[in-house]
């Protein structure tokens, strides 16, 4: 990996990960004559994008959905806009067809290859490497990248050797920051998102796997609310609200020490459209056990009867209208102590990194740096679950790649 001097266009993308590989390819498609190196730190490129959808690989969403760009991406959603409208979901499902793979869209939007197989994926995109002549360099770590007087940029490895490139793309997820110390870009802190929340509540514990289908989350005395299917789990809560949740307040929980008040609405109403529903069921002879909102199973109720302090055995006709308040009440924000938090399965997304302010939206090109592009979970760009992430990986790179 020594420095060569060649009048062919040498072109390093710092990465292989999703948006580093599929960066590549385009790269090349779009300039058969350079070379494009691919220099990853690991043995293995793409080991998270195996790992992804739990192993399954949601490839991206339909956005069918989404009301509000940040929603789904609550940090960056400017410079996915823009991105979106040049590489869209419709885009990404026509470039992986045209590659050989069948996709599925779900019911929840969420699109994944018909063989349900994140390996399918990666073997894609490592056979188009190889395909259009991409070449990888694993165990490749990169320490340094420093701008040349000349033009173009040095980067410098772990094991001392060094490498000349034209142009450069940093695909490196959050954590890889540290190589770009020499340039003194503006770098937001990467603290982790995506994730579930620990409660310590033995008697929510005793509820672990129940599913509530469609429940709203908020943060005591906070903004950051979020609504969607929420889990209950032997550590405490889970599920796309839950994760939703971690998205959004990313910074704020980290700030925090993951230790805040999480509200619970188990019925996703207005407080005073549930006490109507209390009101009614009021006028019932039937014990309190007997009479619940359809969407919540049993267990739940007995556990947010006691929450309520009421006994599951008496009867509705009997009930004060300080219980009918207080019951209201749990159904709508029942709070919990936050106690630290726990990674989403195998996944781990990061929120931070390279400034959007240090970067040319719509080419994703740095400010002061000719010839350095971004991509992927490197820049400060992350989104909520639901195959958010991929879309946003797809799409830097191939902006970054039509703009080299």
């Amino acid at each position: 990996m020594g420095q060569e001097r060649t009048g062919t266009p040498r072109i390093a993308v710092i990465g292989g990960g999703a948006a580093g590989c599929f960066c590549a390819v385009e790269a090349r498609r779009r300039l058969p004559d350079a070379q494009v190196r691919v220099y990853e730190a690991a043995a293995q490129p793409m080991r998270k994008l195996a790992l992804t959808g739990g192993g399954r690989c949601n490839l991206t969403n339909s956005f069918a959905g989404v009301e509000k760009l940040a929603d789904v991406y609550p940090r960056g959603e400017q410079v996915m806009r823009r991105a979106l409208r040049t590489f869209s979901p419709e885009d990404c499902c026509r470039w992986f067809r045209q590659a050989g793979v069948a996709l599925v869209t779900q019911t929840d939007q969420c699109v994944f290859p018909e063989s349900q197989d994140a390996m399918q994926i990666v073997r894609t995109l490592a056979h188009l490497m190889r395909e259009n002549g991409v070449q990888l360099k694993t165990e490749a770590q990169v320490t340094a990248l420093s701008p040349q007087a000349q033009g173009g940029y040095l980067l410098h490895f772990a094991d001392g050797t060094e490498a000349a490139a034209d142009k450069v793309v940093v695909t490196t997820g959050g954590g890889a920051l540290r190589l770009l110390g020499p340039l003194q870009l503006a770098l937001e802190p990467p603290v982790p998102s995506l994730f579930t929340l620990k409660i310590p509540d033995a008697s929510l514990h005793a509820l672990m796997g129940t599913v509530v289908p469609e429940a709203s989350l908020r943060l005591a005395g906070t903004h950051f609310r979020s609504t969607g299917a929420l889990l209950l789990t032997d550590w405490g809560v889970s599920g796309p609200a839950t994760l939703k949740l971690s998205s959004y307040a990313a910074r704020h929980l980290a700030q925090a020490q993951y230790r805040a008040r999480l509200l619970i609405a188990w019925l996703p109403a207005r407080e005073q459209e549930v006490l109507s529903w209390v009101e009614a069921a009021r006028k019932s002879p039937r014990q309190f056990a007997g009479l619940r909102p359809g969407n919540l199973t049993g267990r739940l109720w007995q556990h947010i009867l006691q929450r309520a302090g009421l006994q599951a055995e008496a009867r509705w006709v009997g009930l004060s209208d300080k219980g009918a308040r207080r019951l209201a009440a749990v159904l709508t924000a029942d709070e919990y102590p936050i106690a630290g938090r726990a990674r989403f399965k195998e996944e781990f997304v990061t929120c931070g990194g390279v400034s959007l302010q240090e970067i040319h939206p719509a080419t994703l090109e740095a400010r002061r740096f000719p010839g350095l592009f971004f991509a992927g979970e490197v820049l400060d760009i992350d989104a909520v679950t639901g195959g958010f992430n991929l879309q946003a990986a797809w799409s830097t790179g191939y902006v970054a790649a039509k703009n080299l």
